[in-house]
């Protein structure tokens, strides 16, 4: 779990019944369809970018980084967001991936 924020590593600690279930259904996500990893794993940073969250995307830039997707096809998937969320939006994702590209 060492790729997630520290406060989901604490919850599903604390709450291992809440996190077998969670590893479950997330399992059964990403057996469900035809999608590669790679595609799944881009699809889920623009998940995290589009709802705003810093944590996730820090951890789903990981992850991508783990799956083998380079630093330019992750900020690819960044510059995707700029007619859909804004420039503001867009350049917070930014600046969230490269905290992970550049720590």
């Amino acid at each position: 779990m060492s790729d997630r924020p520290k406060a989901h590593n604490q919850f599903m600690v604390e709450f291992p019944a809440i996190a077998a279930a969670y590893e479950q259904l997330a399992t059964a996500a990403h057996d469900q369809g035809p999608l590669d990893d790679k595609t799944r794993q881009l699809v889920k940073l623009a998940l995290a970018i589009g709802m705003g969250h810093e944590g996730a995307v820090h951890a789903h830039t990981r992850r991508a980084l783990a799956a083998g997707i380079s630093p330019a096809e992750i900020k690819h998937v960044v510059t995707l967001a700029v007619t859909t969320m804004g420039m503001p939006n867009t350049v917070a994702a930014f600046t969230w991936v490269n905290d992970i590209l550049n720590g």
